[in-house]
């Protein structure tokens, strides 16, 4: 089919369709979407709780965990020993399809039933205060991070070890306050570098050892703000530059702001990706309107948050570890195939509208089975069966579709409605991507949750805390240490945070200051430093240079945007 355009039923924009999103779509059998890529992306979202964590008691064995639902929610909550073990049976909460009511009501009934695990993760060691996670060892707050060990207040990270604070970020050792780096060791606050060495506050720099406050530099060594010294002048400069003290810290940090404004930026901030269109891409192939993938990925649209083998997917987040031929797909993965409008499903394939699903195939309107086949909302059928009712269901789906309360349509082929989300819009990462006050989340149909009365006392004042590191000690573990925003910020700030030890011993390892604000205030802080996640079409700014780009820098940005070829031509 030729392009198409076609107005969101959400936001009321036009929106293209173009012949090989066709192509894709009617090769695993779906109808052309009816919201815009960007609403579609956040209604995804309001259905995923990452941050906003609750202590509560599992409805099974009754021991106190930690989850990402509170304890209002219409469903149990079990432990993932109670939900993971043999003391219960989804498909006790079996239902027969009914004609004569509309779809997604006898989902959300269904959803209301089953058991639910408290946070999603999945093969975690010691990790218990994570959420969105895999295979991690020894973890405390992680969120949508992969694959690490001995880390803490990590976001979209993977393969890291002993490190903290960090964003987009894989296998990195021993490092600190990195947003999208790659292969660093002993290094803080680097953003878009690579295999550096004991390097400090440094902006694409690539293969670098013992510099400081420099700007892209290549296969270099002891450089401060990008000026060249000797090994004893250097380390004499060094040690005039003690990072001890947060005075000391953003008296350095104004200074190499101001060097980074004087040198170009790079396009793309992507990195060995080939035929792609997207930002902060690394090792993919053909992958267009994407954002925050870590391959091997290959042909993928709309696709935000993705690791390692990945092919044929449109519009999905936060997914990973062999997804392929899907569409519409949150939080899965783990070898799943063939399968579209799930989330939280691994291994297994051809399922549809379903989520907590392990190592299941044919299933339609599913919730926590595990190695089941032909299943509709739970109940068990045989293969003809199966395929005789699924082919009823979606014409029933499409004559007598959902309609929401601001009027929105979901035929077969739309993601679940935002309005049966078990979450409020600000408890989601909905509100980290399109931030909205209490008054415009409501006026657009979504729910809010008001901030609690916190039962705890401060026990150390943001201005008592102290200025150098060598002046912490033990005593402060545990301590409930006041946050700097102090709530006033639109941040999901928790108002106050602790130390745990590990903590505390990397900050003294490393003669880190202590941080002065919350772990979500400062992952907002970090995401606000890299650029959004939207393409513009610019020209490349070097005079004379003729060539044009989709770029994350918007026209009005100050930066000097320079296409790939002229900005090689400047790094050193």
């Amino acid at each position: 089919m030729n392009r198409e355009s076609k107005i969101c039923q959400n936001c009321k924009k036009d929106f293209q369709i173009e012949s090989e999103d066709f192509n894709f779509y009617e090769k695993i059998k779906v109808p052309p979407p009816t919201f815009c890529s960007e609403c579609r992306f956040q209604r995804r979202l309001i259905w995923r709780n990452e941050r906003t964590l609750y202590k509560r008691s599992c409805n099974l064995c009754e021991r106190n965990i930690i989850s990402m639902y509170n304890k209002d929610v219409p469903f149990p909550v079990f432990c993932q020993d109670c939900w993971w073990g043999d003391d219960w049976d989804p498909t006790l909460y079996k239902q027969d399809y009914h004609f004569d009511e509309i779809f997604f009501n006898q989902i959300n009934e269904l959803i209301n039933k089953v058991p639910q695990f408290p946070l999603f993760n999945l093969r975690n060691v010691n990790s218990e205060y994570c959420n969105g996670t895999y295979q991690s060892k020894n973890c405390y707050l992680n969120f949508a991070s992969d694959l690490n060990e001995d880390t803490g207040y990590l976001y979209h990270s993977i393969e890291n070890r002993n490190c903290y604070d960090m964003l987009g970020s894989r296998k990195n050792e021993n490092s600190y306050e990195l947003i999208d780096c790659e292969r660093c060791y002993e290094s803080t606050n680097l953003m878009l570098s690579e295999e550096c060495i004991d390097t400090k506050y440094c902006y694409d720099c690539r293969n670098c050892q013992n510099c400081i406050g420099c700007v892209g530099l290549r296969n270099k060594r002891f450089f401060i703000l990008n000026k060249k010294y000797e090994k004893e002048e250097y380390n004499k400069k060094l040690n005039e530059c003690v990072f001890g003290t947060t005075e000391e810290k953003n008296n350095f940090k104004i200074e190499f702001s101001n060097l980074l404004k004087k040198y170009p930026r790079k396009s793309s901030n992507s990195r060995h990706s080939v035929n792609s269109i997207g930002d902060y891409l690394s090792h993919v192939k053909k992958c267009v309107d994407c954002f925050d993938v870590e391959g091997p990925a290959e042909n993928l649209r709309f696709v935000i948050y993705g690791v390692t083998n990945l092919k044929d997917l449109y519009d999905s987040y936060a997914i990973g570890m062999g997804l392929e031929s899907s569409y519409e797909m949150m939080g899965a993965g783990d070898g799943l195939q063939g399968s579209a409008f799930c989330y939280y499903v691994w291994s297994g394939f051809n399922n549809f509208y379903s989520f907590l699903l392990k190592n299941c195939q044919n299933c339609f309107a599913c919730i926590g089975l595990r190695n089941k086949s032909y299943c509709i909302l739970n109940k068990q059928y045989t293969k003809q069966e199966y395929e005789e009712l699924v082919p009823k269901i979606i014409k029933h789906m499409n004559d007598t579709p959902y309609i929401d309360a601001k009027g929105r349509i979901y035929k077969y082929g739309e993601f679940f409605p935002s309005e049966l989300s078990p979450f409020t819009y600000n408890e989601t990462i909905a509100q980290e991507y399109f931030p909205l006050t209490k008054e415009q989340a409501m006026s657009q149909g979504y729910k809010w949750k008001d901030r609690e009365e916190r039962n705890y006392t401060i026990d150390i004042k943001n201005e008592d805390i102290p200025d150098n590191i060598k002046e912490a000690n033990n005593d402060i573990i545990g301590k409930v240490i006041e946050c700097n925003h102090k709530g006033t910020c639109n941040e999901q700030c928790t108002e106050a945070f602790k130390i745990i030890p590990e903590e505390l011993q990397f900050y003294l390892r490393m003669n880190l200051p202590l941080p002065r604000l919350c772990p979500n205030c400062r992952h907002y802080n970090r995401l606000s430093q890299r650029n959004p996640l939207k393409l513009w079409h610019r020209h490349c700014m070097k005079p004379n240079c003729t060539n044009e780009f989709e770029t994350s820098y918007s026209p009005d940005r100050p930066e000097i945007i320079y296409c790939e070829r002229c900005y090689q031509q400047e790094v050193y």
